[in-house]
């Protein structure tokens, strides 16, 4: 096994003898059907990958699980409190296009099938974006993605109501394909047990550097790659949201359709080297060392390796 000095190297050999050498109950089922529901339309994803990479994953964070209980039974035994344990919540971040959903909505698959009686929901911080009409107002609409764009006080709140087992707590909704937020449609959070918050920003602090989302999360997971695949992958994401805009004149990217493939390119080019990178370069990339596992995608989005911090 390769180290840093921060982290042990897993790579995917050792890392799927992890679980053939131990027998594990209850079994964890996938169809490919099932799968492909899972996967974002520009990832990859083999039930292969799903059984050698994500069974195993889940069942480490279990084990986080577990001694996250642990520790909070033996502080409350010490000090006398009493009442429920607060739900335990998993941070998923990295860039765009890299997976993040993929992997959240798989870890959810699986943790769902090994806890049958917990409630494993999952969320995304896109619904915590400040709606367009204000980013247009505040002229921050260039800036969507960057830590300013996001109402951090709204978000912090949300996670506070989690940690205190609020019940039926509201989520604001996101539209990728309006690029906006949906006004006065929430999903709810009937009673979240096990939570994954997944978005570019679960690592990061605020502008003013009083709230991290990493505070409230119980384990941090960072989906990485090189750059050059994520703006590859972007490009290619981009494209084909503005193709299946075609017929949807609602659809953000439904003006785009009109364009030329040469002016498509253009456009892209630039969302990605003024807003995408720049966020990525400066805001993103920095809280990589701060997440607890690295999972490492190759160039066709093959997982090689994972990281898993010494401390």
């Amino acid at each position: 096994m390769k180290e840093t000095d921060s982290y042990y190297i897993v790579d995917r050999i050792e890392w799927n003898n992890y679980l053939k050498e131990r027998r594990m109950e209850p079994e964890w089922h996938l169809t490919e059907s099932q799968l492909q529901q899972l996967v974002s339309f520009n990832d990859y994803l083999t039930l292969t990958d799903a059984k050698e990479i994500y069974e195993p994953l889940a069942r480490l964070l279990l084990l986080y699980r577990s001694h996250y209980f642990r520790r909070i039974q033996d502080r409350n035994h010490l000090l006398g409190i009493e009442g429920d344990f607060p739900p335990f919540i998993i941070g998923i971040s990295g860039s765009v296009a890299v997976g993040k959903s993929t992997t959240a909505r798989l870890l959810r698959n699986v943790l769902s099938q090994l806890l049958p009686n917990i409630n494993v929901d999952l969320i995304t911080t896109d619904g915590f974006l400040y709606p367009t009409a204000y980013l247009e107002a505040h002229e921050m609409l260039d800036r969507k993605g960057f830590p300013e764009s996001y109402d951090m006080k709204r978000l912090r709140d949300f996670l506070l109501e989690v940690k205190n087992n609020h019940k039926n707590i509201k989520v604001p909704m996101y539209s990728h394909e309006q690029y906006d937020i949906v006004p006065d449609e929430y999903e709810i959070l009937e009673d979240p047990q096990v939570l994954i918050i997944e978005g570019i920003n679960a690592l990061q602090m605020t502008t003013d550097a009083n709230f991290f989302v990493g505070d409230f999360a119980d384990v941090t997971i960072y989906v990485d790659t090189e750059t050059e695949n994520i703006e590859r992958w972007f490009k290619k994401r981009s494209k084909i949201l503005i193709d299946e805009s075609a017929d949807d004149p609602d659809n953000y990217y439904y003006e785009m359709g009109n364009m030329t493939s040469e002016a498509q390119d253009a456009y892209i080019s630039e969302v990605w080297e003024n807003i995408n990178l720049p966020n990525l370069e400066q805001f993103i990339l920095p809280t990589r060392n701060r997440a607890e596992i690295l999972i490492h995608k190759q160039a066709d989005h093959y997982v090689d390796s994972l990281w898993i911090k010494k401390y």
